[in-house]
């Protein structure tokens, strides 16, 4: 009888776990709908299109691997390649090292944490706007913020956006300036490393110099990965700040031509659209293996506090 009224309750279950799953897939199924006709539609026909000749006039002619042999010999994609891989391996490790350091500063404890957490984390809201963008032009302007800043201290400023020198680093400093997000989770990160660690250390005589690099970031290294691998494939689609910053020409000489940049030209300025497609195929194959590369690193330098 005790085994018989046992089945009968896993009959029970079984049948109440089935109408669980139906309710989720019922709740999940407008996420499915969107990531089919949204994501996955679009790629697949970005990928046809990749083998085609399309100016968005007349229907897509098939011409095979042209547009991708074509990259080969296209001098401006090399440069935005070159621009882009230049933006991302300054601009990323930057902003982290800002962001690590005002998250350790926040985690001791200041007075007004939540005002300052807030104040530090809208840039991350507002980096990526038209309208900072612009603002970012006007300051580093010939008669921007910075040159009459420097005009106080006797220092002749430049035209900072103009100069195929500087304009690239007028971008960085805009990245950098976005430290917000990662931010905000190195904080979260550092408010789980056990306060004992820190005791063992202080009773051992180590210094905070100590405690830093010998607690602090080896704990802190799968958050650092987490951030410097979102921050790595969000900076290879940064393109609203060249846009406005250069007027979308990518200038002055290219300095600021980035990849998306100069991929939207192709695309709707040129109406090269099967070349376009190919191009943003291209760097989700350079993105995927970046992320691939980071990932197989990883087990080099990210600790883990459960290992054995």
């Amino acid at each position: 009888m005790s085994a018989l009224g046992e089945l009968t309750r896993l009959k029970g279950a079984k049948a109440v776990g089935k109408k669980q799953n139906k309710a989720a897939y019922l709740f999940l199924a407008p996420w499915f709908v969107g990531l089919a006709l949204v994501t996955i539609g679009p790629m697949l026909a970005s990928l046809g299109l990749s083998f085609t000749r399309y100016n968005l006039l007349s229907p897509p002619k098939f011409n095979g691997l042209d547009n991708y042999v074509r990259m080969w010999e296209d001098e401006r994609l090399h440069t935005a390649l070159q621009v882009t891989f230049t933006y991302v391996l300054v601009s990323v490790p930057l902003q982290l090292a800002v962001a690590l350091f005002l998250a350790i500063i926040l985690d001791r404890g200041l007075r007004g944490l939540a005002f300052y957490r807030s104040a530090f984390y809208l840039p991350s809201l507002l980096g990526a706007s038209v309208a900072i963008a612009m603002l970012w032009r006007q300051i580093f302007g010939v008669d921007g913020l910075i040159n009459q800043v420097l005009a106080w201290f006797g220092i002749e400023g430049q035209g900072w956006i103009s100069s195929p020198d500087t304009a690239l680093g007028t971008l960085m400093i805009l990245h950098v300036w976005t430290f917000g997000s990662p931010m905000i989770i190195f904080l979260a990160g550092l408010r789980q490393i056990p306060s004992m660690y820190y005791e063992a250390a202080a009773v051992d005589g180590a210094n905070r110099r100590q405690q830093l690099f010998r607690i602090t970031i080896p704990l802190l290294t799968p958050i650092i990965f987490f951030n410097a691998v979102l921050q790595l494939i969000g900076t290879f689609q940064s393109f609203t700040q060249a846009y406005i910053v250069s007027g979308g020409t990518g200038g002055p000489v290219d300095s600021t031509l980035f990849y998306t940049l100069y991929l939207y030209q192709q695309g709707f300025a040129n109406f090269n659209m099967g070349y376009a497609s190919a191009m943003a195929w291209l760097l989700l194959i350079i993105t995927a293996l970046l992320t691939v590369v980071a990932f197989w690193s990883s087990k080099f330098w990210v600790f883990y506090d459960d290992e054995n």
